[in-house]
């Protein structure tokens, strides 16, 4: 499906007729994709479309088949791995599971990158992670361990470490997942404040449609290796698109249809139609 745009400098992600399969599973067929900076774009669509995916290939952990992934002007697939690395540290990750380390504490965890990538001493680290817990509310967390956390407080401490190197870019993947309604709304006004307050520019992954719907400034709508629809929130909720609405009423059928397709009923039953 063509964008409507041309490329813009107001675009720090730019993806261009990308084709990706794995094996013989075509995940990706000829999709364009702008994420336009300092703003919210969510891709939406069913498990098992290649959501996660294509946050893989914007960070280069995947090379596209064909197409093209931009980043900043910068062609990720060509790329030296010690570019790359550096390319990396000005994108934040937010993973599904949150993938905290599991022996190391709260502050531990945030500071890791920290450790890892600059030679800040121990008293500017300090007060960086402390800073970033802050934002995401659990600076008097510090102290205890992921198994002490609930499923919300691990989210929320991911984040901050996702935030910790100052990126210019976040990637959420399955952010709501798992969350109880306050936790979610928690994550919710997190994602936009931090968004807006620190002009990050942000891809939030999900399948969950009331929540991305309503924090995200652009959606993209993905199905069967395909941008279905693409649009600001109110022209996607208004979308002419038969799937589109299926998908965002969450109705059981229309044009991806509840049963698999297979023999009628009545001949798997009785092994012939009835007379």
């Amino acid at each position: 499906m063509a964008h409507d745009s041309d490329d813009t400098p107001d675009n720090l992600v730019t993806v261009r007729d990308l084709h990706y399969a794995i094996d013989t599973r075509v995940i990706y067929k000829g999709v364009d994709i702008d994420i336009a900076r300092g703003r919210i774009t969510a891709i939406m669509g069913p498990s098992g479309t290649g959501k996660t995916t294509l946050l893989r290939l914007i960070s280069g952990q995947w090379r596209a088949m064909s197409g093209s992934v931009d980043f900043d002007g910068q062609r990720i697939a060509k790329l030296s791995q010690r570019q790359l690395f550096t390319l990396r540290k000005r994108m934040g990750m937010l993973f599904q599971s949150g993938a905290l380390l599991t022996d190391l504490s709260v502050y531990n965890n945030v500071a890791f990158p920290l450790r890892e990538h600059t030679r800040l001493p121990e008293r500017l680290i300090r007060d960086i992670v402390l800073m970033k817990l802050e934002a995401v509310g659990l600076r008097g967390a510090r102290d205890l361990f992921p198994a002490q956390l609930s499923g919300g407080m691990a989210r929320r401490v991911a984040l901050a470490r996702a935030i910790a190197l100052d990126p210019e870019m976040i990637m959420y993947d399955e952010p709501f997942a798992g969350q109880d309604p306050i936790s979610m709304g928690v994550l919710l006004r997190l994602i936009r404040r931090l968004n807006d307050v620190l002009g990050l520019t942000s891809i939030v992954v999900s399948h969950d449609v009331k929540e991305t719907l309503g924090i995200a400034d652009y959606v993209y709508v993905i199905s069967d290796g395909e941008v279905i629809d693409h649009g600001t929130p109110d022209e996607i909720r208004n979308s002419s698109s038969d799937w589109v609405q299926q998908f965002i009423q969450a109705s059981a059928d229309g044009p991806v249809p509840f049963h698999y397709a297979g023999t009628s009923y009545a001949k798997d039953l009785l092994g012939a139609e009835p007379r």
